[in-house]
This record gives structure tokens, C-alpha cells and sequence, in this order.
């Protein structure tokens, strides 16, 4: 498979994940409403975000010695 293709099937997966997630968990759609309208929560918001895609991409790698 063409990285390319590997890397656009990834981000679309993370999508609708993330979409059936808030589909399912009402609190975390109107947690992303408030950040969205006060910056303090927005700053909670994108650190998460940072640890998500850091655990996703980085579990998992080998260490190169």
C-alpha cells in the first residue's frame, strides 16, 4: 500500500472515531462547544488533543539505538 493512501486511511479513521465518540458522549460534544467559545478550556482541548495523536503515534515505535 502507497503511504499516502496508509496515511489518508489513518487520518480518516482518527475522524470517524473521533465523531463516534462524540456522537456517543454527549459531555464531550459540549466540552468541545465550550472551548470553542472560552480559551482557557480551549487550552485543555488542544493539550489532549497533543497527547492523543503522541499515544497513537508513538506507542508502538521502535527506538532506534
Amino acid at each position: 500500500m502507497n503511504p499516502r493512501w496508509r496515511a489518508a486511511f489513518i487520518v480518516l479513521f482518527l475522524v470517524l472515531v473521533a465523531g463516534l465518540l462524540l456522537a456517543f458522549f454527549r459531555p464531550a460534544a459540549a466540552f468541545v462547544e465550550m472551548a470553542a467559545r472560552e480559551l482557557r478550556y480551549l487550552w485543555w482541548m488542544i493539550l489532549l488533543a497533543a497527547l492523543a495523536v503522541w499515544l497513537i503515534w508513538g506507542i508502538g515505535r521502535k527506538r532506534k539505538p
